[in-house]
């Protein structure tokens, strides 16, 4: 008999996906090591330092862009992953587990600072981006 499928925690997730998802966690967390857009979020690290390094005169921002943009992704999946309702996330994820979902505050509270840090990441992105483009970097 085959052991049964772990629980998988969907607070844990979302905070997985809020502080780790930059690196793809929450994604091997929920899918394993053959996940391909797991390998994507952490194949945007190296892509990020060789284009720093390719381009040293380019500013952080360009360079670092694949992985800035896999942190804002990450973000909206953490707000994708909390925001699904319990029933729905036990069909997709613990259907052989045996175990139901129930989520409480703290889900409530990651998913505030999750919205939080995503605004403040756009915000920065456009702000910078908008300085580089338009000033070539006057103002930092």
């Amino acid at each position: 008999m085959p052991p049964s499928p772990r629980h998988k925690n969907k607070t844990l997730t979302t905070f997985l996906a809020t502080v780790f998802g930059s690196i793809g966690l929450h994604r091997f967390y929920l899918y394993g090591g053959r996940d391909r857009f797991g390998w994507l979020h952490v194949l945007t690290i190296p892509l990020s330092l060789a284009l720093m390094a390719a381009r040293p005169d380019a500013p952080k921002l360009f360079t670092g862009l694949p992985f800035v943009l896999s942190a804002l992704t990450a973000c909206l999946e953490a707000l994708v992953i909390g925001l699904t309702p319990d029933e729905k996330w036990d069909a997709r994820h613990n259907a052989a587990s045996g175990q139901s979902s129930d989520s409480h505050w703290i889900l409530a509270l990651i998913l505030v600072l999750t919205v939080g840090l995503g605004a403040l990441g756009v915000i920065a992105l456009l702000a910078r981006s908008f300085d580089l483009l338009f000033t070539g970097g006057a103002f930092g």
